[in-house]
Order: structure tokens, then C-alpha cells, then sequence
């Protein structure tokens, strides 16, 4: 348990010196975090809303914080190049992404395309029901991305580095809340880099 819990700060601690970076990415991902903790409250009463909740409101400032705001020139604070983060990643790297995000956009479409998928389910009589039929569609993406990655990661590194990741994963948005609740005021003083005096020094 110890050798876990040690992995588990290292993948943290990589995390967030690599990729976070910017403060606008910072406070994407406190809002990010919030409302994924809200969407796991609501996983027991309605996995369809919560999973509604959770890509639209939580992955997508997620996301967006990393495309459009994080910095990708060399990086001197870790030494290191926009591409060897890249290639290092342990989860899902920017070109992975754009393919599960990819998938995000495509499950509504193939809803409206085909309500039944196949006939694999009950066809939606409304746009309350499709909304629903989303949301099932976006909670398997969810959970089918997690266990994809993680498997993977079993072949790639190993049966712990898989399980770490998933575990790191699923506790991100309580950890990340507590990493980035600062960055709005830090971002209302005009600070949009962190200075990564910590990192630096550690």
C-alpha cells in the first residue's frame, strides 16, 4: 500500500508540474472539479444526468483548459519539451483526447441517426428520453475510456501503473480542488503563468 500511495503522489505530482501551468487551465479545472463532484452525487440517483453533467460541464472546461490555454513552448520550469510531455503522459495525451472527444461528438449524432442503435435499445419518444439516451451513451464512454487507459497501461507499464492512474483518475476532482481553489485570485491580480516556485525547487 505504501509503493501505491507513493505512485499515486508521483503521478499527482507530474500531473500538475507538467500541465498546469496556466492559471486560467487552473481555475477551468477547479470548476471542472466541483461539478464533477456534483455528477458523482448524482451517479446513484441518475448515472444519465450525472454523465450529462459530467461531459458537458466538467470535461469540457477540462479540456478546454489543456487545447486552448496551457502552455506547449519548451517548458524551463521541468526542462522539457512540449513533446516529450507528450510522449511521457501517462493518461490521456492531447492527440488521445482529440480521439475521445471525437467520440463525444459523434455518440449524440449517431442517437439522432439511429435512436434504437441497432435495435439495441428502446428508441427515444422525446427529446427528455434522447437527453437520457445521451447521457447512458456518455457514462459507458466514461467508464469504457477509464478501463480502455487502464488496461492499456497494464501492457505499456504495468498491472500498478494501470491501477494507479485509474485510481488518480477518480480522485482527481477532490485533489484538484483542494490544488487549485487559489488560481481564480490568483488569476483576479493578473497572474495568467504559474510561477512554479515549488516546483522548482523540489
Amino acid at each position: 500500500m505504501t509503493a501505491f500511495m507513493d505512485a499515486l503522489r508521483t503521478q499527482r505530482w507530474d500531473d500538475h508540474r507538467y500541465y498546469h501551468h496556466s492559471r486560467i487551465n487552473q481555475s477551468l479545472h477547479l470548476l471542472s472539479a466541483l461539478s464533477f463532484i456534483v455528477a458523482y452525487g448524482l451517479l446513484p440517483v441518475d448515472p444519465a444526468w450525472a454523465a450529462l453533467l459530467a461531459w458537458c460541464v466538467s470535461m469540457t472546461s477540462r479540456q478546454a483548459g489543456h487545447f486552448f490555454f496551457e502552455p506547449k513552448g519548451y517548458d524551463h520550469v521541468n526542462q522539457a519539451t512540449h513533446e516529450h510531455k507528450e510522449a511521457i503522459k501517462v493518461g490521456y495525451n492531447l492527440r488521445r483526447k482529440v480521439v475521445l472527444m471525437a467520440l463525444w461528438v459523434a455518440l449524440p449524432l449517431w442517437l439522432w441517426v439511429d435512436p434504437s442503435l441497432r435495435g439495441l435499445i428502446q428508441p427515444a419518444a422525446n427529446l427528455t428520453e434522447y437527453a437520457h439516451d445521451v447521457g447512458m451513451a456518455w457514462f459507458a464512454l466514461g467508464v469504457g475510456g477509464l478501463v480502455f487507459r487502464t488496461v492499456h497501461l497494464f501492457f505499456l507499464a504495468d498491472v500498478s501503473t494501470g491501477l494507479v492512474w485509474a485510481s488518480k483518475i477518480l480522485t482527481d476532482p477532490f485533489h484538484d480542488v483542494m490544488l487549485y481553489w487559489r488560481a481564480p485570485l490568483h488569476l483576479l491580480r493578473g497572474e495568467l503563468i504559474d510561477p512554479m516556485h515549488h516546483a522548482q525547487a523540489h
